[in-house]
């Protein structure tokens, strides 16, 4: 935006611009800075749509998954019942009975609070700890959250949620969104994040949820293979541009053959062996190493090798044992 003002400079009335990443007011003559720190008064709407209707200035994101999606305000009133002394305890014990239990109850009946939303919100920022933990993007935490309340709002009547942990519930949603959204994580990866929940109990509500999805609203579990896992742990360790395309070809080829593993166990026992082959000592990477990053138990890499070894021949790729480049 240019506009005109004298400067001191060149002794004229002349173009200025405001810089409104820095805040100052620049002569387009000279180059002299008229006036730093320029504050913009004008209005800094949060919607940006012009088909927008309500270009709120302030308050926070709306959020459709929620049944107060007007405002994205609300407001919660507690009461303290906390005796000041000894004297005290049975006035405070008849507060807590009358005056605290109104307050809350008031405040439900004016809809000041929803107490589904409440709950919701609660669900939500544990699905959004454990997707910062684990380094997820945004639409996949969203992800997650919008199965919830599917499973919420879909089963009020058989109660799915009601008397079961909420945190397994939790990080099976984020379990099923991760798969949806192609960015598959395997159930240690997300049990490690979990709020101390048991792997059992995370895994029953996968089932549940997987059913209650493909009864009610036709979602048909996603199908989760080898291929899903093995270019995130290569690159978690650090393997070679020639070494993961190989790999890759490898977990490819696996499909073909009956070999009767788990996904991961599987990416990690052909990680093992392609890493084993290289050429280049430093790019062998020790049994422990891989572990680590694949979350799979040593022994069972090991027995997956084993499962693995009589179909070698046709797994690794020619071109990777013979040293030449992927074609």
């Amino acid at each position: 935006m240019a506009d005109t003002e004298y400067c001191r400079d060149c002794k004229n009335t002349t173009l200025v611009v405001f810089d409104h990443a820095t805040g100052d007011t620049i002569c387009l003559e000279c180059g002299l800075v008229l006036e730093e720190h320029f504050i913009d008064e004008t209005c800094e709407w949060r919607s940006f749509d012009d088909d927008s209707n309500d270009p709120n200035r302030v308050g926070d994101p709306l959020n459709p998954l929620l049944s107060d999606t007007s405002y994205g305000l609300s407001t919660i009133i507690v009461s303290n019942n906390k005796p000041r002394n000894n004297n005290d305890s049975s006035s405070a014990a008849t507060t807590t009975a009358g005056g605290g239990g109104g307050n809350n109850l008031l405040s439900r009946r004016c809809g000041l609070t929803n107490a589904g939303d409440e709950s919701l919100m609660l669900i939500f920022k544990t699905i959004a700890t454990m997707s910062e933990r684990l380094n997820l993007v945004t639409h996949i935490k969203d992800r997650a959250n919008e199965i919830y309340k599917k499973v919420v709002v879909g089963d009020q009547k058989k109660k799915i949620i009601k008397g079961r942990n909420r945190d397994a519930v939790s990080a099976a949603c984020l379990f099923i969104a991760c798969g949806q959204e192609h960015s598959t994580r395997t159930l240690n990866e997300i049990w490690t994040v979990a709020n101390g929940v048991t792997k059992k109990s995370i895994g029953h509500e996968i089932v549940k949820i997987e059913k209650h999805l493909k009864a009610e609203l036709g979602v048909e579990k996603e199908v989760v293979n080898a291929g899903n896992y093995v270019t995130r742990f290569c690159h978690k360790l650090g393997m070679t541009i020639q070494a993961i395309k190989a790999t890759q070809e490898a977990v490819q080829k696996s499909e073909d053959f009956d070999i009767r593993r788990n996904p991961a166990t599987l990416a990690a026992g052909v990680i093992f062996m392609i890493s084993r082959l290289s050429k280049i000592d430093d790019e062998k990477k020790l049994l422990g190493d891989i572990s680590l990053a694949t979350g799979v138990a040593e022994n069972t890499i090991r027995n997956a090798c084993k499962d693995l070894h009589p179909y070698a021949s046709r797994l690794i790729p020619e071109w990777y044992t013979t040293g030449s480049k992927a074609q």
